[in-house]
């Protein structure tokens, strides 16, 4: 039997957790952190997005990998090149043929493989062309899983209609199926409910002006009215928009509450929170290392579901998806140059292929690739060294009949 709820319906999904179940009443405010650890609570992506923290990391990484051009290559010869005209690299770089561009489309799928049980989009066809992709939220997809240990196999619902896998582009995190994946939000829940909750209880301080707590202790027996006006004192009191002064008539004292432990050490618990926070995102504050964990395995992943997804079988092992991860030095000039400069010294790139790096044009005479100290210049055209000292210039063929012969002549001896 199956179920097409929505998840602003309570609704139990495939791994075993109950979507749409948002907080109550968690008592007082002094002890809502400390019920929300013991109750155990579930939060929602919307809450989980709410603090500050997880929203700065999940809105960096989304980002990051939502700006990088995805490019499509084959093998050809033992080469690899580039295939430019093809109207999938169109629909993941422009226009996807849906309302989100490319950009809003990668980041909503990044998101959603961060939090919630996977980042998936239709792939519509004509015949073998793929002629749009279109971004549908984890909310409205039900899997029907058929529970084999060996030969698995599933089909995806959306409302009341029926796909079959290679249907979809699945973006999955931790996943042992291939059909849902298991988001931060599910793994470590209880760590963003705590700092969900935190939030609230810093947010309920500022709600009551951050007065003190307390009571009110009278030294005779007070009427209904004046019970009635105190109330209504004091409730002006907290209020942030009206006036904060309270005169006490004579025979009533005002007696401060102690504070909370949760009060006295929720300083100490933001600062650990975010550094909670930064450690299950893979934040750092070396870019290099937060790119190589936290950006690097998600670019991998998309890579290798866009492989299985949209490559028809016959281009499988001929062609493959690529991010162009160099966009993402383009901010920085300095780190950029000196990219390029170490790229010349070791030989591993062209001035022409900076040049085309750059979106700039080529000129005649850069095709050369520095073999070391300046000393000689190998024309990847033309096949030829040339010695700058000596202003000798030779072929390739020439130089490898040469060097067939001192072999010889070196095994004669």
């Amino acid at each position: 039997m199956r179920l097409f709820k929505r998840r602003e319906e309570t609704q139990e999904n495939n791994n075993g957790r109950t979507d749409g179940v948002t907080l109550g009443d968690q008592g007082t405010l002094s002890d809502v952190l400390l019920t929300a650890l013991i109750a155990g609570s579930h939060i929602t992506k919307k809450q989980a997005l709410s603090i500050p923290a997880v929203s700065a990391n999940v809105d960096f990484i989304s980002n990051c990998i939502a700006s990088l051009p995805v490019k499509l290559y084959k093998y050809k010869d033992g080469k690899v090149t580039e295939v430019k005209d093809d109207t999938r690299t169109k629909l993941l770089n422009s226009d996807t043929g849906d309302t989100l561009d490319a950009f809003q489309f990668k980041k909503a799928i990044i998101i959603d493989y961060l939090l919630d049980k996977g980042g998936y989009a239709y792939i519509e066809k004509y015949r073998n062309d793929v002629t749009g992709l279109y971004y549908v939220s984890p909310e409205y997809v039900v899997i029907e899983y058929n529970y084999e240990p060996v030969h698995k196999s599933y089909t995806i619902f959306v409302e009341e209609n029926q796909y079959k896998p290679y249907e979809f582009i699945k973006l999955l995190r931790s996943t042992n199926n291939g059909a849902w994946g298991n988001g931060i939000l599910d793994e470590l829940n209880e760590a963003l409910a705590n700092a969900f909750e935190t939030q609230k209880y810093q947010l309920g301080l500022v709600k009551l002006g951050g007065n003190k707590r307390g009571f009110l202790k009278s030294e005779r027996r007070l009427g209904n009215d004046e019970i009635t006006a105190l109330k209504r004192a004091w409730r002006n009191l907290y209020a942030n928009n009206t006036e904060s002064v309270v005169v006490l008539n004579n025979g009533i004292d005002f007696k401060e509450a102690t504070s909370t432990s949760v009060e006295m050490q929720l300083n100490e618990s933001i600062k650990s929170l975010i550094d909670q926070i930064d450690k299950i995102f893979h934040i750092s504050t070396d870019f290099y290392e937060t790119f190589k964990f936290a950006i690097y395995p998600i670019i991998k992943a998309f890579e290798t579901a866009l492989n299985r997804d949209l490559l028809l079988e016959k281009e499988k092992g001929k062609y493959f998806f690529e991010f162009d991860v160099k966009e993402l030095i383009r901010a920085n000039p300095k780190e950029r140059y000196e990219t390029y400069r170490i790229a010349k010294e070791c030989g591993f790139m062209t001035k022409n292929e900076m040049r085309q790096s750059e979106n700039m044009n080529e000129i005649d005479g850069l095709d050369v690739v520095d073999l070391g100290l300046g000393a000689v210049l190998y024309d990847v055209k033309n096949q030829t060294y040339y010695t700058p000292n000596t202003g000798d210039k030779e072929q390739l063929e020439t130089l490898e009949e040469e060097s067939i012969i001192d072999h010889d002549n070196k095994s004669e001896v």
